[in-house]
């Protein structure tokens, strides 16, 4: 009897570490996963840009009378215009990026005075007198620029650039009017062929990009433009040629990008499923 107890008792113990082992499970190994690399923005982008332009001249000059004498305007003033533009560009890394664009100048009224005398001394005695002058211009701007993003802030990311290039100003004609001639009742008015001409360019800028979608940026900023002076208007009358001193724009700008690789995300790792181990 006790020989069988002792059997039974062996038996069942046999059958329990079986058992046990047909559901053992071993730790799963430790598995070096690739390392995940976000690579950094890039790629290129189309941008597109309205802006209000506050515009100053930086004065005006011409010949007067047949002692070719170069005078200044006494006035000289250059009224505000809107600007649009639309560009190409590349984003080099998160901190770089550099484009080219195209910007066109809508007609800004010029008005111009000019005080001197009339009469020729001898039957007319010289008395004061005073011209008007009235034109206007458009402007077209081709600049290669540069911008270096601050760092991102939520959706904003501040930046600052500069570019630098060529415009092309195209004066309309100007017409001088004499109102006040003493010898000549009414007014009298002479018209110039206006002038245009290529000058050397350059631009400041400061802004904010503010992401929309992962594509698509909005651009709101401020650009100082510089163009350097050229000619002006034509001969006629025994007055002129003129030239303008170049002009200064003060920008408000609001655009927006479209970067054709923004929606790019890298692929994350997942570790296979491991099997169970029966024993």
């Amino acid at each position: 009897m006790k020989t069988s107890l002792i059997g039974v008792a062996a038996a069942v113990f046999l059958a329990s570490s079986a058992y046990s082992a047909d559901l053992y499970q071993p730790e799963p190994q430790p598995i070096d996963a690739p390392e995940v690399t976000v690579q950094e923005a890039s790629g290129w982008y189309l941008r597109g840009d309205v802006g209000y332009s506050f515009n100053k001249l930086k004065g005006a000059n011409y010949f007067q009378g047949s002692n070719a004498l170069l005078n200044d305007f006494d006035d000289a003033s250059l009224k505000d215009s809107f600007s649009l533009g639309a560009g190409v560009g590349y984003q080099v890394n998160n901190y770089l990026r550099t484009d080219l664009t195209f910007d066109y100048m809508f007609k800004s009224d010029f008005h111009g005075r000019t005080f001197g005398v009339c009469g020729d001394g001898d039957a007319q005695p010289f008395a004061d007198c005073s011209s008007s002058d009235e034109t206007s211009l458009r402007a077209y701007t081709l600049m290669a620029n540069a911008y270096v993003d601050l760092g991102t802030y939520g959706y904003f990311t501040p930046y600052v650039g500069a570019g630098i290039g060529g415009a092309y100003v195209k004066w309309n004609n100007l017409k001088n009017s004499i109102c006040d001639d003493p010898y000549n009742p009414g007014c009298t008015t002479t018209t110039h062929n206006g002038k245009g001409s290529w000058r050397f360019a350059y631009a400041l800028m400061a802004g904010a990009t503010i992401d929309v979608t992962c594509n698509i940026k909005a651009d709101a900023g401020y650009r100082y433009r510089h163009i350097e002076g050229g000619d002006m208007f034509g001969y006629n009358n025994s007055g002129g040629p003129g030239y303008d001193k170049g002009l200064d724009s003060h920008e408000l700008r609001l655009g927006a990008r479209y970067v054709f690789s923004g929606c790019e995300q890298p692929v994350a790792y997942e570790p296979p499923m491991q099997p169970l181990v029966y024993k």
